[in-house]
């Protein structure tokens, strides 16, 4: 999938300007996971200030936002037949993920279910997918349908035949104890 970010900026006259146009420079598609794909478009810090200046991707250190942070990826899953393939070297596609999704990867459970202490936008891009969630309710989603996750603990389950692509919106938030 190619990806086009463009990024706008404040030039030296303080009119609206573009800063970048073309891929992000944090994302690709994985090499021991055939159909999955991860790519960080964009990230602020607590307290951000417009403009926002230099591309904060390259020194992200964690996709799991702290709170006030954010991070916009975009995310392909693969069909479940593909995560659960014999073949797959699972060694070598568990050191990926936590190249690729520091922070993020350390919260999934074995099942795949994960709770984040984030409040998260998710537009489904491309075909569909299955939120599971801990009391067992699943909900099937397609193409253009929102979901907002409060922190809950839940799943993605492609049960379809084709990748599903998912645009997530991450802020970081507190827990309620």
């Amino acid at each position: 999938m190619n990806i086009r970010r463009i990024v706008t900026c404040h030039n030296a006259n303080g009119k609206s300007a573009v800063q970048s146009d073309g891929l992000p420079p944090r994302g690709k598609a994985f090499t021991y996971t055939p159909g999955m794909a991860q790519y960080l478009l964009w990230a602020t810090e607590p307290n951000s200030k417009v403009p926002a200046g230099p591309d904060p991707t390259p020194s992200v250190t964690s996709f799991h936002p702290d709170p006030g942070a954010t991070r916009f990826v975009i995310l392909t899953i693969p069909p479940d037949s593909v995560m659960r393939d014999p073949t797959i070297d699972a060694a070598s596609a568990g050191k990926e993920y936590r190249e690729e999704t520091p922070g993020i990867v350390d919260r999934f459970e074995p099942d795949g279910m994960h709770t984040t202490d984030t409040v998260d936008y998710g537009i489904v891009l491309e075909g569909e997918l299955w939120l599971e969630l801990d009391d067992g309710h699943t909900l099937h989603l397609r193409q253009h349908d929102c979901v907002v996750q409060n922190g809950t603990r839940h799943g993605w389950r492609n049960k379809s035949n084709t990748p599903a692509t998912i645009a997530f919106v991450l802020v970081g938030a507190g827990r309620r104890t």
